[in-house]
């Protein structure tokens, strides 16, 4: 058994203590409540949307969702859903093939926990793609089925005002993958629709990077935005880079949903590496000042790592540290029914992140 002492970062506040682990949890010992020594210790954080990451990206096959994930785990990440793009259908199922195949085999490498894939796109809308490449498709019965047949997607991003979406929604929430709105025009009144059958289906409802790439709140048209904050049981994902969402607007997401609103990264290829021309989807793009871009100017992905991501929550966010970290760890371990993580509790999965006093990661 292992022990680890410093401040933990346990969901009711700091505290000075110890962690005794092997493969599990085995002991948390509190000593004095208010923190102050370091370490801090937390919980290992859990990605459910991130494309790539260090050159690498998931639509490369298995060595792309090796080599992401790996570079993810350096920065925090002990949980991620590797994430597709829209591309042409035989090399979206290519790449959940290369999930499976890592998933299957193993890996001489300590690498982050795998539950599945966060299948984004095809089916959305061809009207809200953001950074998505145009190969939208409707989630017709038969692709549904193929998608389910591979066994590996946890969780699916969908346009609730597609044809067959309400069909599509129901079949992937009987089968366990969370049902997540996104890249969509849809009304507030499409979005409860589906989100209703989602649920009759005993699924789970979420919405994909919150205020980006999705109809927008407005007095008389809530849209997908209102939808979301507006349903309190919801999920909501959300890219805290100072780029895709202003810290306000974080802030009064999560006012509205304390206990469902989850950071993720969106990160890609070029998360890690220098500056200058990438790639994502097929599609070229440049990086500059922090963000990625296509050539026409739209948002496409980022290249934050969810350590930044928990530095920003605090700095710029206005949170405390245990705030942030249930953003990053219980928040999206409930969404994925993961209840075996995200939390330093006693029986856990001993997925640790240790961080200095500037919230900078020294150990995984």
């Amino acid at each position: 058994m292992t022990e680890l002492r410093g401040t933990l970062v346990l969901r009711h506040g700091l505290f000075r203590g110890v962690i005794e682990y092997g493969t599990s949890i085995e002991a948390v010992e509190v000593e004095a409540e208010g923190g102050g020594a370091l370490p801090f210790i937390l919980p290992g954080f859990v990605d459910t949307h991130v494309h790539g990451g260090g050159g690498f990206d998931t639509m490369d096959g298995a060595d792309g969702v090796a080599g992401m994930a790996l570079f993810h785990l350096r920065h925090g990440v002990t949980t991620l859903l590797p994430t597709t793009i829209t591309n042409p259908w035989r090399e979206v199922m290519g790449a959940l093939a290369g999930v499976a195949e890592v998933k299957a085999g193993g890996s001489r490498h300590v690498m982050p926990d795998l539950p599945g894939v966060h299948l984004e796109g095809p089916f959305i809308s061809p009207h809200r793609l953001g950074a998505q490449p145009p190969f939208a498709l409707a989630p017709t019965p038969d692709l549904v089925d193929e998608v389910l047949e591979t066994g590996v997607v946890r969780l699916v991003t969908l346009a609730p005002e597609l044809e067959h979406s309400s069909t599509a929604a129901a079949r992937f929430a009987a089968a366990g993958v969370r049902v997540s709105f996104g890249h969509t025009v849809a009304t507030a009144e499409q979005v409860a629709l589906v989100a209703e059958v989602v649920r009759g289906s005993g699924g789970t409802v979420g919405f994909t990077h919150l205020f980006n790439a999705m109809s927008q709140l407005g007095s008389r048209e809530p849209g997908a935005v209102g939808a979301a904050l507006a349903d309190a049981e919801a999920y909501a994902e959300l890219i805290l880079d100072l780029h895709h969402v202003h810290p306000t607007s974080f802030r009064a997401a999560l006012a509205a949903k304390p206990e469902h609103l989850h950071l993720i990264t969106d990160a890609v290829r070029a998360c890690g590496m220098a500056e200058g021309v990438s790639e994502l989807g097929g599609q070229r793009v440049m990086v500059k000042d922090g963000a990625v871009r296509l050539e026409s100017g739209n948002l496409a992905g980022s290249v934050l790592t969810l350590d930044q991501a928990l530095r920003n929550a605090v700095e710029f966010g206005g949170v405390d540290l245990p705030t942030a970290s249930r953003a990053l760890s219980g928040v999206p371990a409930r969404y994925l029914g993961l209840a075996d993580r995200g939390e330093l509790a006693v029986g856990r999965r001993a997925d640790l992140v240790v961080l200095g006093a500037d919230l900078r990661v020294q150990d995984v």
